[in-house]
């Protein structure tokens, strides 16, 4: 089955919805004019229960099937990126600074094409819980509604999202049964030494030496103490000290990423971070400070439901349409929160060549927008079947 006819009649509206989006892209926890034109678009669909200010500008809507059953949810991110646009489309931000630039102005469109569809159609038992998200690039907004309790309020018992993929092929869905997305962690190490006149080292205690080899030691991590089989990023991305040529700065401040898959390899990565920087500390004779912040945890497919989305996939794309064995990738995603509290499973879906996400000239590619609407809609109706269906 390719994609749903009823969906393809109103992908132009779908395209719409999307560039509008696009043009008033905002930022974290604050998508009001995003959340007003969403709810707006939900009661002309007519849904039986529209639930707004959840983790202060996300939307959960509620459609009822036919018949009791269990309720399914669908998750679509709706925050854009401090970036400033570089596409020069008609439909381009009217935000300075701010830019659609991860395609959640389309993954919105498409749960919103889904919505429509299945408040048309209502072939399904149960209930299908449609979950607009704010907040997924910084504050966690997959966290927050998990908080409020938005899995056990609604009774959803089993959770799905997608992203869309620039650099895959048009239409091509990837997912895996296990890890798919890495946890994000940031680290920061402050040194504070002894400044002093540049031609005067020995009266001085030079943290920009001490941070050289930290930094250099930092590396060693992965390649001396993971095992080869797993996976580990240490990424150094900031360093910081200095006003001239001739004064030995007082501070260094360093910064960077941790990304990690197992919990076991993060905390070996945490003790490995406190022991070198420790060490460094007492070897260079100055005051050393490692301060490690757990970001999101790593995104885990549940195998039983990759599966199944595997098979729903295949019905949209064809089976040579869908990889079932993706390779995780290190960047992160707060759908991992929701999956930590249910199972379910993020898949991939390409969308062509074109600039990459969080670059100033990417942009969605409205085309994939009923592919991805088709596949949420299968989920609910396959998930759920009609009794006697």
């Amino acid at each position: 089955m390719p994609v749903i006819n009823r969906i393809a009649d109103f992908s132009a509206d779908m395209a719409a919805w999307r560039q509008h989006l696009h043009t008033i892209p905002e930022l974290g926890l604050e998508c009001h004019q995003t959340a007003a034109f969403v709810a707006d678009r939900l009661r002309e669909f007519g849904v039986d229960e529209l639930h707004e200010g959840v983790a202060k500008t996300g939307i959960v809507a509620i459609i009822a099937g036919q018949g009791d059953g269990p309720t399914i949810g669908l998750r679509a991110d709706m925050d854009a990126l401090p970036i400033e646009e570089e596409t020069g489309v008609p439909y381009a931000s009217t935000h300075p600074g701010k830019m659609h630039a991860c395609g959640h102005d389309g993954h919105t469109a498409m749960l919103l094409g889904a919505a429509k569809y299945l408040a048309e159609t209502r072939n399904f038992s149960g209930k299908v819980a449609l979950l607009f998200q704010p907040a997924e690039e910084v504050g966690g907004g997959g966290e927050i509604m998990v908080q409020e309790g938005v899995m056990d309020r609604f009774g959803i018992t089993q959770v799905y999202a997608l992203h869309n993929a620039p650099g895959l092929p048009f239409g091509r869905f990837h997912t895996n049964p296990g890890p798919i997305m890495a946890a994000a962690d940031t680290f920061t190490i402050t040194l504070t030494g002894k400044g002093g006149h540049g031609a005067r080292p020995h009266d001085c205690v030079d943290p920009v030496v001490a941070a050289c080899a930290i930094v250099q030691s930092l590396q060693t991590i992965v390649s001396r103490n993971l095992n080869p089989m797993d996976n580990l990023v240490i990424s150094t991305t900031q360093i910081h000290t200095g006003t001239t040529d001739n004064v030995i700065p007082e501070e260094v401040y360093i910064n960077g990423t941790v990304r990690t898959f197992d919990k076991e390899v993060q905390a070996m990565a945490v003790r490995r971070m406190q022991a070198i920087v420790d060490g460094h500390a007492a070897s260079y004779d100055l005051k050393a400070e490692l301060d490690f912040e757990y970001g999101y945890p790593p995104t885990v497919n549940h195998a039983k439901n990759a599966a199944f989305a595997v098979e729903v996939a295949s019905e949209v794309a064809g089976e040579a349409g869908v990889e079932p064995n993706q390779t995780p990738v290190m960047g992160a995603e707060d759908f991992s929160y929701m999956l930590e509290a249910r199972p379910g499973a993020y898949l991939m879906l390409g969308q062509g060549e074109g600039a990459g996400v969080h670059h100033p000239l990417y942009n969605f590619n409205d085309e994939i927008a009923p592919i991805g609407a088709s596949f949420f809609a299968r989920m609910v109706e396959r998930a759920q079947p009609v009794a006697g269906g």
